[in-house]
């Protein structure tokens, strides 16, 4: 039997000792800890700025097409935002661009009519090739082939929006001109 303690007035078995802690040494055998998967986790889209809505007109401030004003047709899983110039307007594509590149404009295109369902963030996924490729070829870079159902996209959606676009007065060539700033322009003071 375990000798009795008297602890606070009562009798109870002999307390144990508490394990000995791990101590200021490495631990003798290597421990494996598995490796971050960075992948797995899902980050959360950025919400995005209450002025950016389906339809409104928004300048594009960085990338191939900067200055340019495109329409916003809707926000992607991502937290992208979808846009389009119209490509016959002004030369701008289906894209997606973040909403931090993009100032909003007060201008409002009704785009009810125009359906994007089926175009969201794995649309715009690259195929690989299937042939291996040196890392230095040494040939011409290969230029960009646009598919045959981005084509047919981009008509049927230019086709909607234009619709749309007209029916405003003065809008189309508001969408083709350029956004630009002179030496004299306060961009802080602009209301858009």
């Amino acid at each position: 039997m375990a000798p009795q303690l008297k602890v606070n007035g009562t009798v109870g078995p002999k307390k144990a000792k508490a394990p000995v802690a791990a101590g200021k040494y490495y631990p003798a055998d290597d421990v494996k800890t598995p490796l971050v998967n960075r992948k797995a986790k899902r980050n959360n889209a950025a919400k995005v700025r209450a002025s950016i809505t389906p339809g409104t007109v928004l300048i594009l401030l960085a990338g191939r097409f900067r200055g340019k004003r495109v329409v916003a047709l809707k926000v992607l899983e991502s937290g992208l935002v979808l846009v389009s110039g119209p490509y016959k307007v002004n030369g701008v594509p289906l894209r997606r661009v973040s909403p931090a590149y993009v100032i909003a404009t007060s201008t409002k295109v009704d785009v009810s009519s125009v359906d994007v369902a089926s175009i969201n963030d794995a649309y715009f996924a690259r195929v690989k090739s299937s042939e291996e490729e040196e890392f230095f070829a040494g040939d011409a870079p290969k230029p960009a082939i646009v598919s045959d159902q981005r084509k047919a996209d981009q008509k049927k959606v230019d086709a909607a929006l234009l619709k749309a676009v007209d029916a405003t007065p003065m809008l189309k060539a508001y969408l083709a001109a350029r956004f630009t700033l002179s030496g004299n322009d306060k961009p802080h003071n602009m209301v858009f």
